[in-house]
């Protein structure tokens, strides 16, 4: 057997009515759905669960299966300490989908449990599905800090897992879609919460997988989205079947999108290997602006890739440079990104070396070896890096915040040895307030501290 079907559901603590206390009522159309959804999953007469939940124990770098035979819960952290839940763990399953993930390269495994207790977005679902008659046992799976490739990847070992053993399974996504819906809402407004909504709730309804692996990082961080990742493992699941797709409901009333999908297997259709087709996306996309790298960048790219190949720096320049990096000096910043998310930032306030073109050579190693937020990048990331430099005008004082602005001006904070630095135009950095705290964040500077500003001006290649 395989997978037999998916559903995508939120996890609002709220529609349980031993919570909700009658408050449920303000997303009934959420509830009806989720009773359609989980008398579906019913339907499907599964013998396991796999749910993948937001609120499992995850790590940036690891794919946690929860251990032991299974795990107890209940919903005391939201006032129903009487509404409870007991559910058994398929341990030979859960053996093979670590053989399986680890054959295909992935980081998974049951180790580093921190609280054993089921998370209220296992919780939630499973209320719903006992209440549809569904008491089998299940794995409870978490997300990471992985790419949404490598997502996906762990949705395909999944599958095969359950095929290796014959087991009926039913994959349940548990996730909230945007948290940045109303002004009123529990997490403020961002226009970016409507549009992811409306792109996620649009790929559910039409089965569009490869939109859940190819949506705009910057848009799902600004929309503050929960459960993008869960549905990126389902779709991997799925991967190659096809599958009738009905979005049951869609809501947004409390400022949180709740989101419930059905996906039931039709057959195998060939033109939905979602995971290669993005892959070739990604390909394509990278060599194209690899390509189009202007000078400075290139330099970054060659520096870092001979330190990284070789364990050597950079002994000569390449022959060409133009005059604005070889006869000036200037600080300089190296950022790399992979799959959207920063891979490592170094640079320096001001002119440390004979010219522009040393000062990228020095920070692009750097970058890739002594962030301490990052491991050093390895030859196999070479290939998904992407690069920008960032060359700093000189520093000016300045007097008060309103002297800045976060689009055109970095800023400095100062406070004796101490100094923190952060770069103008950053994504998720919107006003001079957040610009402000994480530069002096960064320069270990405790708000109460008298501190000075300087702002400067950066040119950004990318």
């Amino acid at each position: 057997m395989a997978i037999l079907g998916a559903v995508i559901v939120p996890h609002p603590p709220l529609i349980i009515s031993t919570v909700g206390h009658g408050r449920e009522q303000e997303v009934q159309s959420t509830i009806d759905a989720y009773r359609a959804a989980t008398k579906q999953a019913a339907a499907w007469n599964p013998e396991v669960l796999i749910i993948t939940s937001p609120h499992q124990i995850m790590y940036s770098d690891y794919f946690h299966i929860s251990p032991g035979r299974g795990a107890t819960g209940d919903m005391a952290a939201f006032g129903a300490s009487e509404t409870k839940l007991r559910v058994e763990y398929d341990a030979q399953l859960r053996d093979e989908i670590i053989r399986c993930g680890e054959s295909a390269g992935l980081q998974v495994g049951t180790l580093g449990q921190r609280d054993p207790y089921l998370d209220h977005g296992t919780f939630v679902p499973l209320y719903f599905l006992r209440e549809a008659g569904v008491d089998c046992p299940i794995l409870r799976i978490g997300l990471s800090g992985f790419s949404p490739l490598d997502h996906y990847r762990l949705g395909q070992c999944i599958a095969q897992a359950v095929e290796n053993l014959g087991r009926r399974a039913v994959f349940i996504a548990s996730g909230d879609l945007s948290h940045k819906l109303k002004d009123d809402g529990p997490y403020g407004f961002a226009p970016e919460g409507p549009e992811f909504d409306r792109q996620i709730t649009g790929a559910m309804a039409e089965g569009d997988f490869l939109r859940f692996l190819t949506m705009d990082p910057a848009l799902c961080d600004r929309a503050a989205e929960c459960g993008l990742r869960s549905f990126q493992i389902m779709a991997g699941a799925l991967d190659g079947l096809d599958v009738e797709a009905k979005l049951l409901s869609y809501e947004g009333v409390t400022g949180v999108g709740y989101g419930v999908a059905t996906f039931a297997v039709t057959g195998p259709n060939k033109n939905r290997h979602f995971g290669e087709q993005c892959a070739e996306l990604e390909r394509t996309r990278l060599a194209e602006k690899k390509a189009s790298e202007d000078p400075w960048v290139r330099l970054a790219r060659l520096s870092l890739e001979t330190f990284v190949k070789t364990g050597e720096r950079l002994e000569h320049l390449p022959s060409g440079l133009p005059t604005e990096m070889t006869g000036q000096t200037a600080g300089a910043f190296v950022s790399l990104h992979a799959h959207g998310q920063l891979r490592g930032c170094i640079g320096t306030t001001g002119p440390t070396t004979e010219n522009v073109a040393w000062e990228i050579v020095q920070n692009a190693v750097s970058a890739c070896s002594r962030d301490p937020r990052f491991p050093p990048v390895t030859v196999s990331e070479l290939d998904i890096l992407e690069y920008s430099v960032d060359v700093l005008g000189q520093p000016e004082p300045i007097s008060s915040p309103a002297e800045l602005d976060v689009k055109k001006y970095g800023v400095i904070v100062s406070c004796g040895g101490r100094r923190g630095l952060l770069l103008p135009d950053l994504e998720g950095v919107d006003t001079v307030e957040q610009q402000i705290d994480i530069a002096r964040q960064k320069g270990g500077i405790s708000s109460r501290e008298q501190y000075t500003l300087e702002r400067f001006e950066v040119v950004r290649h990318l």
